[in-house]
Order: C-alpha cells, then sequence, then structure tokens
C-alpha cells in the first residue's frame, strides 16, 4: 500500500551515525535530553496513524521519516512533535461530529473545505520560515487536522489572489556571502554562553556563540558564528575565553535575538587549543 501524501525528498542528508540521530533529536525537541535512544513515531493524518522513523533530513527544519512501506516523507520536527500528544486531530473530529448533527451547516462547510482541498498546494521550501519567525525549510505543504498548516503554505495563503507584482526598490546591500558546502576546519574563541526561546518546547535551548572566526583555506569575513549547547560538547565542559578547534559545516542561519548571522553544522573533531609549554 503506498500512500498518495506523501512528499518524497529530492536528496536526503543521512546521519553520520546513531549518535548524531540521537543529538538531532534532541535539538528538534523530539527527545528528552537524557534519551539514548531514537523511538518509534506516529504520523497521524485523517483518521490514519502510522508508526514511522525518522532517517534523516533535507536541513535543520525538514525532518525525513520512513514509513513500513519504505515511503519517505518530508515534515517539519514541531510538526511531527505535536502529532505525539494524545489531542491531536481531536478538534477536527469534534468539528465533524458538530456538522453531523446540522445537515445544512455540514453541507456548506464541507463545500468549503473541498474548494480548499482543491487549492494547489506549493511544496516550496521557505514556509518554515514563517512557523518559527527565522530561517529554515520543509519539504512540503500540509493542513493538519486541526486546519492549521505547519508544513509549507497554508491552502488559504494559495488561494489567496496574487499581488500585482512591485518594481524592487534598489538595494544598497552587499552580496550574499558564498559559503562552501563542505565542511571545513576552523579556529575560534568561545565567546558567550546563552540561550534563545524555543515556541516549540517549555525550555529554552542552549546555544553557544564563537568568535575570532579562522577558516584553514578560506578567507570569509565572519566575525561570529554559533551552535546548539549539545550533550556532546557539554562533556567537553568549554569555558568562556576557550579557543578550540573543530571541523563543521557553516550555513546562514541567524541566532534569534542576537546580531549573529552564520550557524555551525554538525561540529566534530572539537577540542581546546592547549597553549604551548
Amino acid at each position: 500500500m503506498t500512500y498518495s501524501f506523501v512528499v518524497e525528498p529530492l536528496a536526503v542528508q543521512d546521519f553520520e551515525s546513531e549518535d548524531e540521530r540521537i543529538e538531532r533529536c534532541k535539538e528538534w525537541n523530539l527527545l528528552p535530553g537524557s534519551a539514548t535512544r531514537v523511538k518509534t513515531y506516529m504520523y497521524k493524518r485523517q483518521g490514519l496513524t502510522l508508526p514511522c522513523e525518522i532517517v534523516g533530513f533535507v536541513d535543520n527544519q525538514t525532518v525525513v521519516v520512513q514509513f513500513e512501506n519504505k515511503q519517505q516523507h518530508c515534515i517539519h520536527p514541531a510538526y511531527l512533535k505535536e502529532m505525539q500528544t494524545a489531542s491531536f486531530g481531536q478538534r477536527a473530529q469534534a468539528a465533524a461530529d458538530a456538522r453531523a448533527e446540522d445537515p445544512a451547516e455540514a453541507a456548506g462547510e464541507t463545500a468549503a473545505d473541498e474548494l480548499l482541498e482543491n487549492q494547489p498546494v506549493e511544496g516550496d521550501v521557505e514556509g518554515a520560515e514563517r512557523l518559527e519567525g527565522g530561517s529554515g525549510s520543509v519539504g512540503a505543504a500540509e493542513r493538519s487536522e486541526s486546519g492549521s498548516a505547519v508544513e509549507g503554505v497554508t491552502a488559504a495563503e494559495t488561494a489567496a489572489p496574487a499581488e500585482k507584482p512591485r518594481k524592487p526598490a534598489a538595494s544598497k546591500k552587499k552580496p550574499a556571502l558564498q559559503l562552501p558546502e563542505d565542511k571545513l576546519k576552523v579556529t575560534a574563541v568561545v565567546k558567550e554562553f546563552t540561550t534563545v526561546p524555543n515556541h516549540f518546547s517549555d525550555n529554552d535551548d542552549e546555544v553557544i556563540i564563537y568568535e575570532n572566526i579562522a577558516i584553514e583555506g578560506h578567507d570569509l569575513a565572519i566575525d561570529e558564528v554559533w551552535s546548539s549547547h549539545s550533550a556532546t560538547l557539554k562533556k567537553l565542559e568549554l569555558k568562556e575565553g576557550d579557543p578550540v578547534s573543530f571541523e563543521a559545516k557553516i550555513v546562514a542561519k541567524k541566532l534569534s535575538q542576537h546580531p549573529v548571522k552564520y550557524k555551525i553544522n554538525n561540529p566534530s573533531k572539537m577540542k581546546v587549543i592547549q597553549p604551548d609549554s
């Protein structure tokens, strides 16, 4: 059996190890900080409850899950987390029960629902930016059973008439920095430990800000970068002022409430640089 709602990823980034998969799930708030293994998740949609597992990701805001029939599907991690709650979908069911008691009202609402369902839905990867007010992407647009959209743009948005294109104003912004796609060898100094709000969790996210960035083989104008303060990094017991070296990808992702424009992804081989004796 295949599922027609599935939006398959064009390209999947695999986890380098099971430890990385666990750390990623913790960063997405899909696992508690004390977890030592990944669990099976439940994907809920239109009366279906399907077990699935996280097998990879497209980017930091797009998880790739795989169902038992081996189909893979893109979903925002916050939406997948919402599906794990017992109350998910109950609001839609209550509305359906209310409509069933009033056939006249049901006919009108059903027609409206069909109109929305038949609108073309874009698989644009920029919809998640509206979800968290920051950068990010998802691989599909999908309405939840409660009527809200979490993955991509909503059907209501696509149904709205397009505005006339406006003549772009002359921009004086500097061209975007071209970042290498491969992992880079980096040295930096730990500047600050801080937290930023997480709208999908009761707890704030812990992060590290680094300064004095030097990248081997590249002359990039990057003053500061940030990373999640993961369980792996906590084992190093870093302190402010520590010079460190590591290998990581650098991506353009601004830190919420801070003027830091770039993030390091999947840092590995991190160590404190010891002074020469």
